[in-house]
């Protein structure tokens, strides 16, 4: 797309329709790598292994991880750059670009060399029990170890494309990657590997699958570099000036923070599930995979929000940064709503997707998908008050507030949704258990409210509206 159109879509495109230009896309590879980790635990549900469902449920948090370091060098650097490019510095925004190419690299390679020397505590410390721990060291061998390279720089790249306005290239590339993962996954588990290698064979599937969408968005990184400000020459990250890397880490900590918070609270859920017993834990993964359905939804939003925001707030267009947060606000709010009722009437059949109760163990597949419907019509009440906080802290993200984005990831995650965690699961179990989500995703939506109301008053002062 031409310099000039992208000009026009954050500066005078109708709200709904930059929104939507710019959302849609990224919603569509949010689903769609959504589907193929959802076919992992589809395809792993077909051999009525609980303990398999339950490995995997433990490395959902390593994997996550990969997310957070991500976040660091592309929502930090990324937001950034639509801010220069609102402001027209355009140079500035290469060398950030070059910086975040380059440093997200370094981090995965790091990453992986502490997993692989510290796997087998890590893992024990997940909650992985005798059963499930030789299941978990397969999966994490090829999508940790050996593939968060191309992970983790597949998903910088897509931010930073995102929002340079580049958000189709970013969700062809997330999507194709998933799209092919989909089809390697029954091929490896089901034909090439033997039995009782399911898993190692759906890491293999995720991990190929990964380089392939990374080559893909390096070339679109390349490409884009023509006409946008992007680069991944050594030279330009060379450039890059003191401030804009504090500027980079003051968004993409608190960003990375928000994700590595989010894990140590699955981190405690996993260690209390299991604590309850394997099967718990396994009925526990079930539900965090269907519940990710709206959340992938409502997270596509905010990210195509994030570069109209950062935009404009640069630019000094505060008022079409604002209509923009509210129209997002009133979509999002739209999805959780449909998404309640949907998965209140059907999380039996909705569950039941994800494990077979017609193979070796019929009859813990039973109990497992039994506490997996009652976990999913509690936890699924928390899907809009998850969206507020999404919204408030991808908003303050784009205008660079990263000690407001950092306070409230602590407050939401340490403050309130943690600890309620331990107290309602001593109290009520593992019912409890599952009412401490939309219990403390309340909570922190109510001090987002509040913080990022403050923020945008502050904003209308200075800007000198009143």
């Amino acid at each position: 797309m031409p310099a000039s159109d992208k000009k026009y879509l954050f500066e005078s495109m109708p709200i709904p329709k930059a929104l939507a230009t710019m959302a849609v896309p990224t919603i569509i590879s949010q689903l769609v790598n959504l589907v193929y980790n959802m076919v992992d635990a589809f395809f792993i549900g077909r051999t009525g292994n609980s303990y398999m469902m339950a490995a995997t449920s433990l490395t959902l948090t390593m994997t996550m991880m990969n997310v957070a370091f991500s976040n660091l060098f592309g929502v930090g650097g990324g937001s950034l750059i639509a801010r220069l490019m609102g402001m027209q510095k355009e140079k500035k925004a290469k060398s950030v670009s070059a910086f975040c190419f380059f440093a997200c690299i370094a981090l995965a390679l790091g990453y992986s060399v502490l997993i692989a020397v510290f796997l087998n505590p890590v893992l024990r410390f997940l909650g992985a029990s005798d059963a499930t721990i030789g299941y978990a060291r397969q999966y994490v061998l090829f999508v940790i170890i050996i593939g968060s390279v191309p992970t983790i720089l597949s998903l910088t790249l897509a931010h930073i494309l995102r929002n340079a306005g580049y958000s189709s290239q970013a969700s062809t590339g997330l999507s194709g990657g998933g799209i092919l993962n989909m089809i390697l996954d029954p091929l490896f588990m089901f034909v090439i590997l033997p039995r009782g290698y399911e898993v190692a064979g759906a890491a293999i599937a995720t991990l190929l699958s990964n380089i392939i969408a990374c080559l893909y968005l390096l070339y679109a990184f390349r490409k884009a570099s023509e006409t946008a400000p992007l680069s991944s020459r050594l030279h330009d990250a060379k450039e890059l000036d003191p401030d804009n890397r504090k500027s980079i880490f003051a968004v993409g900590i608190p960003s990375a923070l928000l994700t590595g918070l989010f894990d140590l609270a699955n981190i405690c859920v996993n260690i209390l599930s299991s604590a309850h017993s394997d099967l718990v834990l396994a009925a526990m993964g079930i539900v965090m995979k269907v519940e990710r359905i709206p959340n992938a939804v409502n997270v596509g939003i905010c990210q195509g929000m994030l570069p109209i925001v950062a935009y404009n707030f640069s630019s000094g267009d505060h008022e079409r940064m604002r209509g923009t947060i509210r129209f997002a606000r009133i979509v999002g709010l739209s999805v959780s709503a449909v998404s309640i009722l949907v998965l209140e009437l059907l999380a039996s059949p909705v569950t039941g997707i994800f494990l077979s109760t017609k193979s070796r163990d019929a009859e813990t597949a039973v109990i497992t998908l039994a506490f997996a419907a009652l976990f999913l019509r509690i936890r699924c009440v928390a899907s809009p008050f998850q969206f507020i906080n999404y919204n408030s802290s991808f908003c303050m993200q784009a205008m660079g507030y990263g000690k407001a984005t950092m306070l409230h990831a602590f407050v939401r995650e340490l403050v309130f949704y943690i600890p309620m965690m331990f107290a309602l699961d001593h109290l009520f179990g593992e019912t409890g258990l599952a009412c401490a989500l939309p219990a403390g995703e309340a909570l922190g939506a109510v001090f987002a409210l509040l913080l990022l109301s403050r923020l945008l008053k502050k904003d209308r002062r200075e800007s000198g509206e009143f």
